[in-house]
């Protein structure tokens, strides 16, 4: 198994701390990405998202829906979210936001990086289930606009308040 890794960073125009908190809502996550329609934490709706949540990931493709099964690894408000993913108890993914205070922390840059863990049998699976055939690529675009629905999201909200 080789593990691909995209990475895509965008400036957004908010406090690093908000923009972690609007990430970390995993239930509203479809309103920006392309594929990911929402998660759902496991208890129920969590308080505060920290390492060892659960969650469903709920996602959509020209073919069909899917579900996996999320676990934080990482939440350290206004810095770092992480998280694993699995499909049929196999390790799929890890996804990771970072979160980088500028202009003296009233923006952030915000880097989304995906890592492929799918052993050979997923890589052959995965194309069958969600019809993309390069997902590297097809991340990388998803990514762009998954931040740049962020961003316009964040910025607006700030400059109707």
């Amino acid at each position: 198994m080789t593990d691909d890794m995209v990475s895509e960073t965008i400036r957004i125009a908010r406090p690093p701390r908000a923009v972690y908190d609007t990430v970390t809502r995993v239930a509203d996550m479809g309103r920006w990405s392309p594929e990911c329609t929402g998660g759902e934490v496991k208890g129920g709706v969590a308080t505060e998202i920290r390492a060892g949540t659960r969650f469903t990931g709920h996602n959509r493709s020209d073919r069909r829906p899917w579900s996996t099964a999320c676990t934080v690894t990482a939440a350290d408000p206004g810095e770092r979210f992480t998280f694993v993913v699995r499909a049929a108890g196999l390790r799929i993914a890890v996804w990771s936001y970072r979160f980088e205070p500028l202009d003296e922390g009233r923006a952030t840059q915000v880097t989304e990086t995906w890592i492929d863990q799918r052993g050979g049998l997923m890589r052959l699976i995965s194309p069958v289930v969600s019809g993309v055939r390069d997902r590297a690529e097809f991340n990388r675009r998803g990514m762009r606009q998954t931040l740049q629905r962020l961003k316009e999201a964040l910025e607006e909200e700030h400059r109707t308040v």
